[in-house]
């Protein structure tokens, strides 16, 4: 699987843009702002329907202009798949696929699969829960595309049910009697979403495990063990079945009621949960160094990528600005991993940043114009 052309209009800073591209190794290479890690960007945003750098859409867009559009060629076993996505701030956005309007913008999701390595990953290790819940949640769907609908149940229950519990909350902080005759319903509707999430969580997990140690040994050999361990937001054993995870949700529900319209949230459940990672006998958060931090972060990486490999397919590598994080020896090791894939999308500042390993084609990127130098 590779991407053979970028196409982008309004995209950030690029009012326009066609950048051909090849399989094996492509580097773009220019001054910081000059608007490299847009067009890896771009390719991401097509294989996830959501930005490494940005939490909304808006900023996507080219200021001035109402809309900003992607088109990408994708070549799979010999056949090319033209895959377009209009975002329009304010409004939902549209999608084609070989030039056809009858689909949905998640109906795009696992024609491109792609794993970014870039400077926000320490955030894997350093960061709040909610980046490593996302890790997983990203990664389950790249797998199987029909999760992002069980996420978008769920996330739109969770808001249904919050809502419920801010009014009983406000109702009784009011001296009034707070109307939850719903909320049993809504329990169940979570549990049942929430139930199915956590289930292929814990698969997910228990399969990266193995190719986390792996991938850590490789570019840190001899740096210690390392533990992936999911923990659930209400005590007791985690579930076995996706059945026994939604009962044991629903009864953490009950248990929580009254903490819950006290606080007019929503206190247990996958929005909760965290994936913890040890290095050794201790946590890697908070004790990890900077260098062993950054090396959990790409075995998380490197372990994605082996994992999707697996199921069919070879996933882009995208190496944004990654590199001149790193120290020469975790450079040259992680170069040396990931030089043999299909294709490898890396950005650096100047060509120095870039590993011999990674020999291949080169783009110079100034002023909004993407040139392709010659060998």
């Amino acid at each position: 699987m590779h991407v053979a052309h970028l196409s982008l209009a309004d995209f950030r800073s690029y009012a326009g843009a066609e950048v051909p591209l090849d399989p094996g190794v492509t580097a773009f290479v220019g001054p910081n702002g000059q608007g490299k890690t847009n067009l890896v960007e771009a390719i991401g945003y097509v294989a996830t329907l959501g930005s490494h750098r940005v939490a909304t859409d808006a900023p996507l867009i080219r200021l001035g202009a109402e809309r900003a559009v992607i088109r990408t060629s994708i070549l799979r076993d010999g056949r090319s798949t033209l895959v377009e996505l209009e975002i329009t701030a304010g409004k939902a956005n549209r999608a084609r696929i070989n030039r056809s309007d009858n689909v949905r913008p998640r109906d795009v999701l696992g024609l491109l699969r792609t794993v970014l390595f870039a400077p926000e990953d320490l955030a894997l290790v350093k960061g709040d829960p909610g980046e490593r819940r996302r890790f997983l949640d990203e990664l389950l769907t790249a797998r199987a595309p029909r999760l992002a609908g069980v996420r978008q149940d769920y996330e739109r229950v969770l808001k249904q049910r919050n809502a419920l519990l801010k009014t009983a909350a406000q109702a009784r902080r009011g001296g009034k009697g707070a109307d939850l005759s719903t909320l049993e319903i809504w329990d169940s509707h979570l549990a049942r979403a929430g139930a199915e999430l956590t289930a292929f969580r814990l698969q997910l997990v228990a399969a990266l495990q193995p190719l986390v140690a792996q991938a850590y040994e490789q570019l840190a050999p001899g740096g210690g063990e390392t533990v992936l361990e999911y923990r659930s937001s209400f005590e007791g054993a985690l579930p076995t079945s996706r059945e026994e995870a939604e009962q044991q949700l629903l009864e953490a529900l009950r248990q929580a009621r009254p903490q819950e319209v006290a606080r007019g949230l929503t206190l247990v459940g996958p929005h909760r949960d965290e994936l913890g990672l040890q290095l050794g006998p201790l946590p890697a958060k908070g004790y990890a160094s900077h260098g062993e931090s950054w090396s959990y972060a790409l075995a998380l990486r490197l372990a994605s990528y082996e994992l999707l490999k697996a199921d069919g397919g070879e996933p882009v590598l995208i190496l944004d600005d990654v590199f001149a994080e790193l120290d020469a020896r975790r450079r040259d090791r992680l170069a040396e991993l990931v030089a043999g894939g299909e294709q490898v999308l890396v950005t650096a500042a100047v060509p120095e940043d870039v590993p011999k390993a990674l020999a291949g084609a080169r783009f110079a990127v100034a002023d909004g114009t993407v040139t392709r130098l010659t060998p």
